[in-house]
């Protein structure tokens, strides 16, 4: 049976109340890889995941590490045969201490799982979430993140075909490009076909805005079909290709000398909907090497966008996972819109995203029309399906895996 294993990063953090902690630049990947959507699959040949973070606080925290296995909504298990007990848990977890140039944090963390150290494991297929906890008290949560672990047991046969939106009429016309994603597969006898539930699909990175295709309900751009015994059809339309992202790369400490900066050098940045832009680096990001530990920078982003009004604009990107957050909405002073964010130095991701705030909420997000939206695109597409397995009580179990690629 083939192992997978996906590490996705949740963006959620809090802070214990007794002492002042706070947990910098997250980031997980697959080996040595730390530039796409961490994943560990039977064709890359990595057999673990890497997390590493930065910590401020004035004196060295214990910290330990919780494993959770989850439904398909992130919601942890409480069932006590899910709960993994005995190999959830690295205890103790080691911090090394940063040079005093880093002013932004104390000490930093670098481990893989699992890992014969610390006796972890991830037997079940499906979503997880890790916890870093106080040691002595696993109540006291001071970051959390995410991963999927998938025990593949059926292939899937893809396709992504470039279409037209024939239902609704767009201007720009360039929105009205879209592909179709397809999914086919055979279900093996030891598996049900009443129990095969949903298909996932994450683009790139954006693990908070897949697109589900669930066979419960069939609508015209989300749909599934079962012949009725062991064949079944999942397809969404209407998938945009977009742009490829913007980057902001501070690595250059020449250039980037100071501790505050802009993005692209004192420039405004405008819309890219009629441009496409040099390749991306699928949503990723990458911590800067020329420094052993790297400083943080205050990074000021600032953007027009054409005179039409578009309401609120979000800065979102492999900074915060890219979340549309409240407090990343940017400031508008006479048409500009800007937003200073603290960053590692390294290279990120980006893009602008127009949202209303309507009742207090962010709503109706529109990753396009101040980007553009392009067949051209290169992106990369996880292909993830459930299945809901009755055993150990039932729970949300992951069966197929497929990474779909347009370029």
């Amino acid at each position: 049976m083939e192992l997978i294993l996906i590490l996705l990063l949740s963006g959620f953090f809090c802070y214990a109340p007794a002492q002042e902690i706070e947990i910098k630049t997250v980031q997980t990947y697959a080996g040595n890889n730390e530039t796409t959507l961490p994943v560990i699959s039977g064709e890359e040949r990595f057999d673990n995941i890497t997390i590493e973070f930065d910590v401020k606080s004035e004196f060295l925290p214990d910290f330990s590490i919780l494993f959770r296995f989850c439904d398909r909504d992130w919601n942890p298990y409480d069932n006590l045969f899910l709960r993994n007990t005995g190999e959830n848990m690295a205890y103790n977890i080691e911090l090394s201490r940063l040079p005093i140039t880093v002013d932004e944090a104390e000490y930093h963390f670098r481990g893989s799982f699992p890992n014969s150290r610390d006796n972890v494991s991830f037997p079940f297929s499906g979503k997880w979430m890790y916890f870093v906890t106080a040691s002595d008290d696993t109540s006291i949560v001071y970051a959390s993140g995410r991963f999927i672990v998938v025990h593949k047991e059926i292939g899937m046969n893809t396709s992504l075909k470039h279409e037209k939106l024939e239902d609704e009429t767009f201007f720009p016309t360039d929105l009205s490009r879209v592909f179709n994603i397809t999914a086919e597969f055979e279900l093996p006898d030891e598996l049900h076909p009443s129990f095969v539930d949903h298909l996932e699909i994450i683009e790139n990175q954006k693990i908070f805005y897949p697109v589900k295709v669930d066979r419960k309900f069939n609508s015209n751009r989300r749909y599934y079909y079962w012949d009725g015994n062991r064949k079944f059809t999942f397809t969404a339309r209407d998938v945009r290709p977009g742009n490829e992202y913007r980057k902001v790369d501070t690595r250059d400490s020449k250039i980037f000398a100071g501790k505050n900066v802009t993005a692209h050098f004192n420039e405004i940045e405008y819309s890219r909907f009629f441009t496409k832009s040099p390749r991306d680096m699928n949503g990723g990001f990458i911590i800067g090497k020329e420094e052993v530990f790297p400083t943080y920078l205050n990074v000021k982003f600032e953007f027009k966008p054409p005179g039409e009004n578009y309401g609120s604009i979000y800065l979102t990107g492999a900074f915060n996972n890219w979340q549309i957050l409240p407090w990343y909405e940017m400031d508008n002073n006479n048409g500009i819109y800007s937003k200073t964010i603290t960053l590692r130095r390294g290279a990120y991701d980006y893009q602008y995203v127009a949202a209303d705030i309507i009742n207090g909420r962010i709503l109706n997000e529109d990753w396009y029309i101040l980007e553009g939206n392009n067949y051209e695109t290169t992106n990369v597409y996880h292909l993830l399906l459930y299945y809901s397995d009755p055993n150990y009580g039932g729970y949300d179990k992951i069966i197929g895996y497929k990474i779909l690629l347009n370029k």
